[in-house]
């Protein structure tokens, strides 16, 4: 009776409703991160806003706007295989669209989608592993302070930034950063496919490209941002709903201003944390 009601009524967009698609954003650094300020991109934050992205009425599809340089290999894939899960259960296209750059983990993230997006001049690729870290040994008997360290488990203290590099911590690093680079190729490949362009050998390197020559190479589909490419789609009537966790202001402040001893440890992880992620822009010129 409502529907008839409505049709004779001929009420705007009932008989046609509004394409949906939905938005998520995909920005930062990805992983844990020490500063309360600077949030990481992590699957556990993520979860609930990529099961509402993927849960709105009259959904078409699913856009991801990617603007990470990496970061922790494993919330990397946590996410990706979410995305893909609520993908194939709604059977929901997901479009991927690279800003200044889908590199590392953020390239990861990008191949979630069945179709990646770029602008001429965003930075793609670097489909690699790599891991990076500071020496402070030197510094610490500059400042007269001892570092005691007491472990069960000869290798408990593996790369310890305050001793010395051990090369048999490097075999073993080396072999870890194997597995997870193995995970990693076969991701892109199963993901890609036939659109991959070059050898493997020389897509893997941890080289990366403009958006531009990201194209010729198979590394995605298109150049062409948000707007413009699913209006394409799905025509100009089509509705973008943004989908973001709220962040909590008062418990980020909270967090910044409670009282920290002096803790040595603490102060270092915090300036590795901060050079860490400013390193991993900064490899991309940004």
């Amino acid at each position: 009776m409502i529907r008839e009601y409505l049709e004779k009524l001929r009420v705007p967009g009932f008989r046609n409703p509004k394409p949906v698609v939905a938005v998520l954003r995909l920005s930062g650094v990805i992983g844990q991160i020490g500063n309360p300020i600077r949030q990481g991109l992590t699957a556990v934050d993520l979860m609930r806003s990529i099961e509402r992205a993927f849960s709105l009425p009259k959904l078409k599809a699913v856009a991801l706007q990617v603007n990470s340089p990496g970061g922790s290999p494993v919330q990397s894939s946590l996410i990706f295989k979410r995305i893909r899960a609520m993908a194939e259960e709604k059977e929901i296209p997901v479009f991927a669209f690279a800003e200044d750059v889908a590199a590392s983990g953020g390239y990861m993230l990008a191949c979630a989608a069945d179709e990646i997006y770029a602008d001429e001049s965003s930075v793609v690729g670097s489909i690699g592993v790599i891991s990076s870290g500071f020496g402070f040994v030197e510094l610490l008997e500059k400042l007269g302070v001892e570092r005691r360290v007491h472990t069960e488990g000869k290798n408990k203290s593996m790369l310890d930034p305050f001793q010395k590099e051990n090369q048999q911590d490097v075999k073993r690093l080396k072999e870890l950063q194997g597995d997870i680079y193995t995970t990693f190729t076969n991701i892109v490949k199963s993901r890609r496919g036939d659109k991959l362009k070059k050898p493997y050998s020389k897509l893997f390197t941890g080289e990366f490209w403009t958006g531009r020559k990201s194209l010729e190479l198979g590394l995605i589909d298109g150049i062409g941002e948000l707007t413009s490419v699913m209006q394409e789609r799905y025509g100009e009537r089509v509705k973008f709903r943004p989908v973001s966790e709220p962040k909590s202001w008062l418990k980020q402040k909270f967090t910044m201003w409670l009282p920290q001893g002096p803790n040595v440890g603490s102060w270092a992880g915090e300036l590795i944390s901060a050079a860490e992620e400013r390193a991993l822009w900064g490899r991309f010129g940004l």
